[in-house]
């Protein structure tokens, strides 16, 4: 007698643990169900981060009352097994579902989230529903979509206003060639001539003055004496 007494004051106390650690769980009915599909299950939900575990549904709504579970009194009847979630409650409901096609036996019958209750229909709404791996992904790519648009509109505006240039010039006949620069001319003076204006070399340069002395004196008629007329007159002997 102790040791079923002590035995139903465990799991009481472990079922107030599990509440303790989570307000989200899930009850399924597991009548005609083998051991080996119950293990199997198990198994199944425990990579989902869900404990998944049969309960007397007297010690159940003994743990649970006055707790954020306590809505799951409505579906403790018959056999009863109830997954206490930690992870994702869509992919533990997908889960069960999908198990349930193939165990006909399995009855998901509700649940509770975060202290409210969750009907059949809602499980399978929440099981039709990415997982929340891919839900954070969505939500990160929403967020990221926007900074992502924006650079590339910033990155647009030169390239278009560079092509835009581009049609602008060529519509206008195209940009007008560089001119070559040209290096000023540079007058080439012939040999033996001198530039106007620069003085002479020293060999060729004749001073006025000497130009003038070196001149012959050429008399005039009238400055010539007389007597060379007089002496041009006289007759040969």
């Amino acid at each position: 007698m102790n040791k079923v007494r002590t035995a139903k004051v465990a799991t009481v106390d472990e079922l107030k643990a599990k509440v303790g650690a989570t307000s989200t769980a899930v009850v399924t009915e597991y009548r005609g169900m083998t051991v080996a599909q119950i293990s199997t299950l198990r198994r199944q939900l425990r990579t989902l981060d869900a404990d998944y575990k049969v309960f007397k549904n007297t010690l159940v709504r003994r743990a649970i009352a006055g707790t954020s579970v306590q809505p799951l009194e409505e579906f403790l009847d018959g056999p009863t097994a109830i997954a206490f979630v930690n992870g994702d409650v869509s992919a533990v409901a997908k889960a069960l579902r999908d198990f349930a096609k193939v165990t006909p036996t399995l009855v998901v019958k509700g649940g509770v989230l975060d202290g409210k209750s969750l009907s059949l229909k809602d499980l399978t709404a929440l099981a039709d529903l990415p997982s929340r791996d891919v839900l954070l992904a969505r939500f990160a790519g929403l967020l990221a979509s926007p900074m992502t648009t924006m650079a590339g509109l910033l990155k647009a505006i030169p390239q278009n206003f560079a092509y835009g240039l581009s049609a602008l010039i060529d519509s206008k006949g195209g940009a007008p060639a560089p001119e070559a620069s040209v290096a000023p001319e540079t007058a080439e003076t012939p040999a033996g001539v001198e530039e106007a204006g620069s003085p002479a070399s020293d060999d060729t340069a004749t001073p006025v003055a000497e130009v003038e002395d070196e001149a012959p004196a050429v008399e005039s008629d009238s400055e010539t004496p007389e007597a060379s007329v007089d002496a041009a007159e006289e007759p040969a002997e």
